[in-house]
């Protein structure tokens, strides 16, 4: 008799675990790593897709901060100070925003490197602003690339780079 009494516990168990499971498919935590002038850098982030929707504008509204990927906010570190877009960003771990618009985008460092929900903007390190390109083919899935001398988050038909030394 007490094993009938858990039976719609387990299955409600059962089905939010399946649930959790399924959201994390749908946005996979995703890293990207690479050495910028000897900087280690690491991005960790959640890799949204497309699916047919309108991001820029859309899904992800303008002038609005966004968190730069699905689920917690995306994290940025680097292990030595770095220059973004001309501007200094000490070593250490930050959250990562971006407040896109029609005509140019604004990267955020945050100090408060673990953020769900609330972004607090009197934590921020840096703000820089970037002009964001058309890409040349559409990215279905969200991509942060490190190259030699910036990094690239790519995702739909926009690619925004901000220079890194």
């Amino acid at each position: 008799m007490r094993l009938l009494k858990k039976i719609p516990f387990l299955a409600f168990a059962l089905l939010f675990v399946n649930f959790l499971n399924a959201q994390e498919k749908a946005s996979p935590a995703a890293v990207a790593t690479g050495k910028i002038n000897g900087a280690t850098i690491s991005i960790n982030y959640s890799s949204p897709s497309v699916k047919g929707r309108q991001i820029w504008g859309g899904l992800v509204p303008f002038n609005e901060v966004w968190r730069a990927g699905a689920n917690e906010a995306t994290t940025f570190e680097t292990d030595k100070e770095l220059t973004i877009e001309g501007s200094k960003l000490p070593a250490g771990k930050y959250s990562f925003f971006v407040i896109p618009n029609e005509k140019e985008c604004v990267i955020i460092f945050n100090k408060e490197a673990k953020q769900w929900g609330a972004y607090k903007d009197k934590e921020d390190q840096l703000r820089v602003t970037v002009k964001q390109k058309v890409a040349n083919a559409t990215a279905e899935k969200l991509v942060y690339t490190i190259n030699k001398d910036n990094i690239v988050l790519s995702w739909e038909n926009w690619n925004i780079p901000f220079s890194v030394k």
